[in-house]
């Protein structure tokens, strides 16, 4: 049976919410995502089985609806859970086991940002390798020069995010179909990161700048296959400093 059948057939999941605790502290909404979590693992629930509702839920931990309403909104914009009108809320991820140094929301976003590199790995594959083969002199040389001001702003310790959005953003113009652009950067706003969130900073991510010159010059050359090893080599990267984090104590993060 597919996690699809089971969402359609499955009846109710059994009384999860018993285990659930009521919540005694000001910081309500990290310590329902932990509760949340912690329910899931003790009551084995898994892939397809349907959560208990909003209202059991928000009883037996002593809080309003809306608090668990904005929890479980997090959790569907990592693409934990869906819901479904009529039906209920299914939970359409794995939820990491609660214990352990590293606090459950910062796994729980280091596991969405992991699928979600997994669409961007195809994706980014494809495009390069269009941009490659389909770039016309002029972007060739806008490539090179806008990975020299990124590199630049990297190195120099300055904001990069506008120049890397730059050098990105003519990469898919030179790939000849803007579908490209539109759907990567619809993927980097997908996914909402919290305010704590290693996963937001400025220094998250720098390991992977240096081999932006390969993929740049790799473009500039029009070897397509050197391109595409260039961008999974970048993605390699961040996949691995997700891992470290989300493996690690925070501290160290």
């Amino acid at each position: 049976m597919t996690p699809t059948d089971k969402l359609a057939i499955e009846p109710p999941s059994r009384d999860a919410a018993q285990y659930l605790e009521r919540i005694n502290t000001t910081t309500r909404g990290v310590a329902v995502l932990d509760a949340l979590a912690e329910m899931i693992e003790r009551a084995g629930l898994g892939v397809g089985d349907r959560i208990p509702p909003e209202i059991s839920l928000a009883e037996r931990l002593g809080v309003g609806r809306t608090t668990i309403r904005e929890a479980l909104n997090r959790w569907e914009g990592l693409g934990i859970i869906r819901r479904r009108r009529g039906a209920g809320t299914f939970l359409v991820a794995r939820v990491p086991s609660s214990k352990g140094h590293v606090p459950t929301m910062i796994r729980l976003e280091g596991e969405a940002l992991l699928r979600l590199l997994e669409v961007r790995r195809a994706l980014e594959s494809e495009v390069v390798r269009k941009a490659t083969l389909n770039a016309r002199p002029a972007q060739r040389t806008e490539i090179s020069r806008l990975c020299d001001i990124l590199l630049a702003d990297v190195f120099g310790r300055r904001p990069w995010r506008k120049a890397d959005a730059a050098f990105h953003g003519a990469i898919y113009e030179a790939s000849g179909n803007p579908m490209f652009g539109q759907i990567l950067l619809s993927l980097d706003h997908a996914l909402e990161r919290s305010a704590e969130s290693p996963f937001g900073r400025d220094g998250f991510g720098l390991a992977s700048f240096p081999p932006h010159r390969d993929l740049a010059d790799a473009i500039v050359a029009g070897d397509a296959d050197q391109a595409v090893g260039a961008i999974n080599h970048i993605l390699d990267i961040v996949e691995g400093e997700i891992r470290a984090i989300i493996d690690s104590d925070p501290s160290l993060a």
